[in-house]
């Protein structure tokens, strides 16, 4: 019997000669898909820029970068997200934190930052950076977490890793409304895909004008911006430290073509999402609240095991639905129980709500090609796994 994975990339013929036509051009790398792409998505969104690179880790970093955290700093996130939204300040020389889950969303709680804020002004330990994370494809509370960047000045930096092709208050995740960056992923298993890439969306020009030098060596070949006089068209200063994180012409074109079907991506994973919750909505479980402010492009599909009503633990399940074809996966391990990150002082218990989330949660196949016949085995063998 076919396995079923949790995540899958969707590539069709139009993505596959997009990427042809690139092979066969001048271009394999720093031509002009990647300028066309990072236009798209920008308009897509509605941003004003954006920035494409090879990961969304490397978006987090230089985005960052460019909101000047260093040494000396503090950066704020969620336990509940991949240990790339919390390393990307680490790579900064800056120290990493976090602040506990919404018990609904499992996204970053408003009530904690602010309470946390609050604590940390008084003891002169203030975040300058604070990455919220669009868990699963939900949007955080954004307006209200904008309203505490002003109020305590910290950069607020929007890990939409999950949620392209979402919407919060009737704008795209993306727009940068209530965010100083917004930081995509297109891995495979994300909405749209380039094989590995990510994308820096923004507003405001100084941070764009800093992601594009960050990007490439900290390289320009603008006479304005160089020290000194050019000594001709050949001529380049590299005037900051950057790295190489630019988005190949390949991976740009396939990201131009998936792009053109994400409302279809996104409407089939709303209309899986609805199938799962009928059809889970009597077992002895939590389905993913949905905020009434937020559009999800559920990314994932997470559940949460009522545990103490079942005569199995969560791994039985798990394993079970594993050997029954069924690839389930589980997100997130809270970061701050991670061994690098207990070295720096963490410990179990400083997180409660992410940690009992961890606990009871499991995330099902969730992604475009998964048909009606292969979701109802899913829950079949869920409901066979649970009784």
């Amino acid at each position: 019997m076919q396995r079923i994975p949790y995540a899958r990339q969707n590539i069709n013929q139009d993505d596959i000669q997009t990427v042809i036509q690139v092979l066969q051009s001048d271009f394999l790398t720093q031509g002009p898909a990647v300028e066309r792409f990072e236009q798209a998505v920008a308009a897509y969104c509605g941003a004003k820029y954006a920035v494409a690179v090879n990961s969304a880790t490397s978006g987090l970093h230089i985005a960052c970068m460019a909101a000047g955290l260093g040494s000396g700093d503090i950066l704020w996130t969620s336990p509940n997200t991949f240990v790339a939204s919390a390393n990307c300040g680490l790579y900064c020389g800056a120290t990493a934190d976090f602040v506990d889950i919404d018990p609904r969303t499992y996204n970053l709680s408003v009530a904690e930052l602010a309470e946390k804020l609050n604590r940390s002004r008084q003891q002169g330990t203030l975040p300058k950076v604070v990455i919220p994370v669009d868990f699963s494809g939900q949007s955080c509370e954004m307006k209200s977490i904008r309203e505490l960047a002003k109020e305590y000045g910290f950069t607020l930096i929007e890990d939409a890793s999950h949620a392209i092709g979402g919407c919060y208050q009737d704008n795209k995740v993306g727009s940068c409304q209530f965010s100083d960056m917004t930081v995509l992923s297109f891995h495979p298993v994300k909405i749209i895909t380039t094989a590995e890439g990510g994308m820096v969306l923004t507003n405001r020009e100084d941070l764009y004008e800093k992601l594009l030098l960050l990007r490439s060596h900290g390289i320009t070949r603008n006479p304005a911006k160089m020290v000194g006089d050019s000594h001709g068209p050949w001529y380049y200063q590299q005037v900051d430290l950057g790295f190489n994180y630019r988005l190949t012409d390949l991976q740009a074109a396939l990201g131009c073509s998936q792009l053109q079907r994400i409302d279809e991506f996104v409407a089939r994973r709303q209309v899986l999402a609805a199938r799962y919750n009928q059809a889970l909505s009597r077992l002895p479980l939590t389905i993913p609240y949905q905020h009434p402010d937020a559009y999800s492009a559920y990314h994932l599909y997470v559940i949460r095991l009522h545990t103490g009503k079942l005569r199995k633990t969560r791994r039985q399940i798990f394993e079970e639905l594993v050997g029954a074809g069924i690839n389930v996966n589980l997100h997130y391990i809270p970061v701050h129980t991670q061994p690098y990150y207990q070295r720096l002082g963490f410990k179990p218990g400083d997180f409660p709500r992410a940690e009992q989330y961890y606990q009871e949660a499991i995330s099902l196949p969730m992604y475009f090609g998964l048909t009606d016949a292969m979701q109802d085995r899913v829950i079949q063998a869920l409901q066979e796994a649970i009784q």
